[in-house]
């Protein structure tokens, strides 16, 4: 998935976020968590898996 795909998956639930600004925080690494859930939301993630 691209950073403008992402922007597109997180626009349609209310979360403003351009592509350069993503790839500025996934690539700094400095986001939350719930960022980090809301990301999964957007694209349809339905289980995460911790090992």
């Amino acid at each position: 998935m691209t950073y403008a795909q992402l922007a597109e998956k997180l626009a349609t639930i209310g979360v403003v976020e351009n592509e350069r600004n993503l790839n500025n925080k996934i690539s700094r690494g400095g986001f939350t968590a719930a960022f980090l859930l809301r990301c999964l939301s957007a694209i349809g993630a339905q289980n995460l898996r911790l090992d």
